[in-house]
């Protein structure tokens, strides 16, 4: 197989590339939705794939390497570097306009956080306090994406953020809750947490799941060197959140049981301009000039914004499922989990978690429009059934 041949020849690049493209197509015969597999087959086609050397070969083979292992995959890759989505832009390219329905081929990333002077008021629908949640994913310039970080480098990019860490708490209050085990020869690690706390904090959804479970970051890297380097920081009052060394280097949150999503929209907002001032003139968040915010899978790339609440909807969800729901929900260009998030069950009581689909090719400001129109619509359909 490829996984063994890579290993063993990894500078070999051109003896490696028939292969891998034999492999896509092997794939693909049964399962034709995955892109990864789709468009290096047909980047290796190219002058531009031809040509790669063999380091930039080798790079490309981890990029792809999800989809090669888990072929039921929809995307089938991930970003190693920042600059992995222009240095292997025909392929990339392609997947990203893809997924992210662009037919032009000609579209731009566009950031923009001004909401006006709109009201996004869940109680003008007559409805009452939701459960809000809006994060982002962000990547810092200087650092490999957390697939092909090294333990050491993981380590460096927590010690990097823990200033950043203090200055918000100087603000916001709270701490850090690490998972790292030790800091190596920079000495032992103030923030580490027990077993029991991790637990814990997985259970109040303020840390995330051991990521060595998951198969798709296995084979994409990300899950690589667990627990060193990851942990999060959370405000004293809980509403605050930045993970760091999951899937995106950082995972900046803002949660709030409320009635205005601009209570989380602005609050974010304002969380990530403290994060920027305090990283200005060392580090930088990683951006692209045709998809905006850089992120490890190219379907958080734009705004790397997920913007969600809960809501009840017991006569879609009458049959024990979320599947009613997710058919409404498709057409209104929202996504629909469970209560725990993805890959996990509906509230007893019918509650589930929607959020916008759209991440690039769209503005910040109008994710939390869509969500509060989407919100409109939905219980319209509800009260209707």
């Amino acid at each position: 197989m490829v996984n063994q041949t890579v290993e063993n020849n990894i500078k070999q690049w051109v003896l490696l590339r028939e292969e891998i493209s034999e492999q896509c197509e092997e794939i693909l015969r049964d399962y034709p939705g995955n892109r990864g597999c789709k468009y290096a087959k047909q980047y290796l086609e190219t002058e531009e794939g031809k040509s790669l050397s063999d380091e930039d070969g080798a790079t490309f083979y981890k990029c792809i390497k999800s989809g090669l292992d888990n072929p039921d995959s929809g995307l089938g890759c991930y970003a190693m570097t920042p600059e992995d989505y222009s240095r292997f832009r025909g392929f990339f390219d392609n997947v990203i306009r893809d997924y992210h329905g662009d037919e032009t081929g000609e579209k731009k990333h566009v950031t923009d956080w001004n909401v006006e002077d709109k009201s996004f008021d869940v109680q003008r629908l007559g409805l009452d306090e939701l459960s809000m949640r809006v994060r982002v994913g962000r990547n810092l310039v200087g650092f490999n994406l957390p697939g092909n970080m090294t333990m050491d480098q993981r380590i460096e990019f927590e010690l990097t953020m823990l200033p950043v860490f203090d200055q918000l708490t100087e603000k916001y209050g709270g701490r850090v809750y690490s998972l790292t085990p030790d800091f190596g020869e920079k000495g032992v690690n103030p923030n580490l947490i027990t077993n029991e706390e991790y637990k814990e904090l997985v259970d109040a959804h303020v840390m995330f799941k051991d990521m060595s479970a998951d198969p798709f970051l296995n084979s994409a890297g990300i899950s690589n060197d667990w627990p060193y380097g990851r942990g999060c920081w959370q405000s004293q009052d809980k509403m605050r959140v930045i993970w760091f060394g999951e899937e995106d280097q950082l995972r900046i949150m803002c949660m709030k049981v409320g009635s205005n999503l601009l209570e989380v929209f602005l609050n974010l907002q304002e969380m990530l301009d403290s994060v920027s001032t305090t990283l200005d003139g060392i580090h930088f968040f990683a951006r692209d000039d045709h998809y905006g915010y850089i992120t490890s899978c190219p379907s958080n790339l734009g705004t790397g914004m997920r913007a969600s609440v809960h809501v009840k909807v017991p006569h879609l969800t009458s049959d024990g499922t979320d599947q009613k729901a997710k058919d409404v929900c498709k057409p209104l260009g929202l996504s629909v989990r469970g209560i725990g998030g993805e890959h996990t069950p509906i509230g007893k009581d019918g509650t589930i978690d929607i959020s916008p689909s759209a991440r690039l090719f769209i503005k910040e400001s109008e994710i939390v429009e869509k969500l509060f129109r989407g919100i409109q619509q939905l219980m319209e359909i509800e009260c209707g059934v």
